[in-house]
């Protein structure tokens, strides 16, 4: 018999275990059992749907029979099967997921899948919603004091934040998470490249005193900061906002992504940036 068979069978038990008669606790425990066997042979005939609706049907059978974690967990299981080919319904999942997590207090279980559902919206292209779901997931990261795992958090709501226009709020994350790094000797090297995205956030307001005042900042917070190639680009783009010099910036661009390739991201920030210079220096000719 192969796999999709023997799940049709074991789910086929289930419907008339549930149905029969029997004490409560056990009736459903023996339905859980059925269920699961039914959802794991599912799986392996990667019948994806209905290894997550018997899921589905696990977890609710445990909330009857109070079991929450096995609960929660269940949903879980259910959650990556959706992840195939239905992705809200796999989101749908984890929160209720989550919600009995965070019920329970695993704060940090909580903050993982807060994490998947942010992961998931961003795959489908979803930023607001990926951001406030990675925004949960590090506060709950930093509530339990998981710095690492918070932090890499934090900088995806910069990243959603940034593609949002959010700037203020994309260049405060950045700024927090640098800060955070400086006490930690593994985490000081990549300070410069979190000043330098919020920098570039910066620039895209093409206000050269706030950039200016922003660059001050960053070298007290970081004394090492002046020396670095970081520091040098944002100071060469901030003189040419400064100068209204549309080829000085593009040059300057063209020069550091020959030494240090700009990813996407950075690509962005810097077009958006130069189209904000574009549209100040018009702003002025109308005016003159």
């Amino acid at each position: 018999m192969d796999a999709l068979a023997k799940a049709k069978e074991f789910e086929s038990k289930a419907d008339r275990k549930l149905k029969g008669w029997g004490l409560f606790g056990n009736k459903y425990e023996d339905t859980v059992e059925l269920l699961q066997q039914a959802a794991n042979h599912y799986k392996v005939a990667k019948s994806w749907d209905k290894a997550a609706n018997c899921f589905i049907r696990v977890a609710e059978m445990h909330v009857k029979l109070d079991n929450r974690y096995e609960a929660a967990t269940s949903y879980v299981d259910a959650a990556k099967c959706y992840m195939k080919n239905k992705p809200q319904d796999a989101i749908n999942a984890l929160n209720t997921a989550t919600n009995i997590f965070l019920e329970m207090g695993k704060l940090s279980i909580a903050a993982k899948h807060f994490k998947d559902v942010g992961e998931l919206y961003e795959k489908e292209e979803k930023w607001q919603e990926a951001m406030e779901s990675y925004e949960k997931a590090a506060d709950f990261y930093q509530g339990e004091e998981v710095t690492s795992s918070a932090n890499q958090c934090k900088l995806k709501v910069a990243q959603f934040a940034s593609q949002l226009e959010l700037y203020p709020k994309a260049i405060e994350v950045y700024e927090t998470v640098a800060k955070d790094s400086m006490g930690n000797n593994l985490l000081k090297y990549s300070v410069k490249g979190y000043l330098l995205s919020a920098g570039l956030c910066h620039l895209c307001s093409a206000d050269h005193i706030a950039i200016q005042n922003a660059i001050e900042r960053y070298e007290d917070l970081d004394p090492t900061f002046s020396n670095t190639r970081e520091h040098k680009f944002l100071k060469d783009l901030a003189e040419a906002i400064e100068q209204e010099d549309v080829e000085k910036f593009t040059d300057v661009v063209k020069e550091f992504d020959s030494m240090t390739r700009l990813d996407g991201w950075k690509t962005t920030m810097l077009l958006r940036a130069k189209n904000a210079m574009k549209a100040k220096i018009d702003e002025d000719d109308d005016l003159t």
